[in-house]
């Protein structure tokens, strides 16, 4: 790599860490995990920077490796990795901006219960607002699966009983009912 390839990689490096990090945070739930994962990813798009830079899309292109790393992480670990109980971690804190909101740990563990491709959708399409165009473009897979991706793990999430523990008087927000005759 040349010094103006190094260099451009390092712009690039610089100003999508955050948002990198903060999508494999959403995947994985452990802000460790995340940076690793983005780690990993930029390794990777270093390595194969001539390819990446030329890309209709560099960011996407990122994504789709942080997005596989997550996959290949989750099957080596698939058989070993047991859930915890988010009261049995060591350290259930970290010292985040977030950290106010009472419902995130709540929200990662129930996150972390979706099946790993319903996690992948709803995390794009919800915490990094991406289109539906944009999450099967991403996927490889069309807007309709993406649709149905996103309403099967949205409706896990509001069944999910970490979320109902979090909101004991039942005034979380649920989708609406239906009413005959109305518009939606």
């Amino acid at each position: 790599m040349n010094a103006s390839d190094r260099t451009q990689f390092e712009e690039f490096m610089a100003s999508r860490w955050a948002g990198l990090v903060r999508l494999a945070f959403g995947l994985t739930g452990d802000r460790w995990l995340a940076e690793d994962l983005a780690q990993t990813a930029l390794a990777s798009a270093y390595a194969a920077w001539w390819r990446v830079s030329r890309a209709d899309d560099p960011d996407a292109y990122v994504r789709r490796i942080l997005i596989n790393a997550s996959k290949s992480r989750f099957r080596r670990h698939r058989l070993t990795e047991q859930p915890s109980e988010p009261g049995d971690l060591p350290d259930p804190e970290v010292a985040d901006p977030a950290a106010d909101v009472g419902e995130r740990s709540a929200l990662l563990t129930a996150l972390a219960e979706l099946p790993p491709r319903q996690r992948i959708v709803v995390v794009l399409r919800y915490v990094e607002d991406m289109t539906d165009a944009q999450v099967g473009a991403l996927l490889g897979c069309s807007a309709g699966t993406v649709r149905s991706q996103a309403a099967r793990g949205l409706a896990k999430l509001r069944a999910s009983e970490r979320l109902a523990e979090q909101d004991p008087s039942g005034t979380a927000p649920r989708r609406q009912q239906e009413v005959p005759g109305e518009p939606r």
